[in-house]
């Protein structure tokens, strides 16, 4: 490819000058916790899908044609029934700000569960209407899922979610997202430790990165943390890392992405709390949701 070639990736970024995020109270370290509701949105031939659910689930299965999976069925209910629970329960009595990624199939399914995150303040961004790959879906429906997506979250929370994050996008989410409308970010991305102005549509539009990395799924997906404590060393060394960069005047943020399924089973909230804890013993940490992250960054960083 000659270099005068138009290529759609952005490899560079910040580049070694990153811009001081300058973030309120001169914290060090912005931390963003994600919970993400999916559990009822999964794929199941009960929603009209041709195939069971093969992904982020402890049984390991691989997906059915045409027939239930009754273990991946009640892997993903105990989120719904008890992971959920014991999850806001402790971001609620530490009182840790968060973020929870709705999946509108499965919000919707749960009205008590939309109940609890109403009483506690926490941010809800889209997270599609369905927990499925959108690479393949077309564009009519995957713009039909994105407005449902946003009525339901709008109707269950009371009022309209300003974030969004597929998880598997299609190539053309972002666009859509873009053309809906009323969304301050999406997280769509995992390229950097600071939000990112883009051009869709020719329209400027924020990027708040998101992250597999500090994120429990690792404990379904590929396999490469075996217990609760895998996650926690990992999550503490990131912050760690992330807060020297911050002492150091060179402030970044930090997601941290939970699965009610996953970090909710009673070998795991162990590591969730110590994670809390230790980020909680630092001083000059915003533990904050992703669109106060937006907002203030609109705000000292306009586009």
């Amino acid at each position: 490819m000659e270099q005068t070639d138009h290529y759609p990736r952005n490899m560079i970024g910040y580049g070694s000058t990153p811009p001081h995020p300058r973030w309120p109270h001169e914290a060090k370290l912005a931390v963003s916790v994600v919970l993400n509701y999916e559990e009822g949105g999964e794929s199941c031939v009960l929603h009209g899908d041709v195939h069971s659910e093969s992904v982020l689930t402890d049984v390991g299965a691989e997906p059915l044609k045409n027939a239930r999976n009754l273990n991946v069925e009640s892997n993903f209910e105990y989120g719904s029934r008890v992971g959920f629970w014991e999850i806001m329960r402790a971001l609620r009595e530490r009182r840790v700000d968060a973020t929870v990624y709705a999946v509108g199939m499965a919000l919707e399914r749960h009205p008590e569960a939309a109940a609890q995150i109403v009483d506690s303040g926490f941010e809800v961004a889209c997270h599609g209407q369905r927990w499925i790959d959108y690479q393949f879906v077309s564009e009519d429906v995957e713009r039909a899922d994105i407005q449902r997506n946003i009525e339901i979250v709008t109707r269950m929370i009371g009022r309209r979610p300003l974030g969004w994050y597929t998880g598997r996008p299609s190539p053309n989410t972002r666009r859509l997202v873009v053309e809906a409308g009323g969304f301050l970010y999406d997280s769509d991305a995992y390229n950097d430790d600071l939000p990112y102005w883009v051009r869709v549509s020719g329209r400027s539009h924020l990027i708040v990165p998101h992250s597999f990395d500090t994120n429990d799924s690792r404990l379904q997906r590929g396999g490469d943390f075996a217990t609760g404590e895998d996650f926690f060393i990992y999550c503490r060394d990131a912050f760690d890392w992330l807060y020297r960069l911050g002492s150091e005047g060179r402030p970044r943020m930090m997601t941290i992405s939970l699965h009610s399924r996953i970090i909710g089973r009673p070998g795991r909230m162990g590591a969730l709390l110590r994670l809390l804890d230790h980020m909680q013993g630092h001083q000059d940490v915003w533990l904050c949701n992703r669109s106060a992250i937006a907002t203030h960054w609109m705000t000292q960083h306009p586009c």
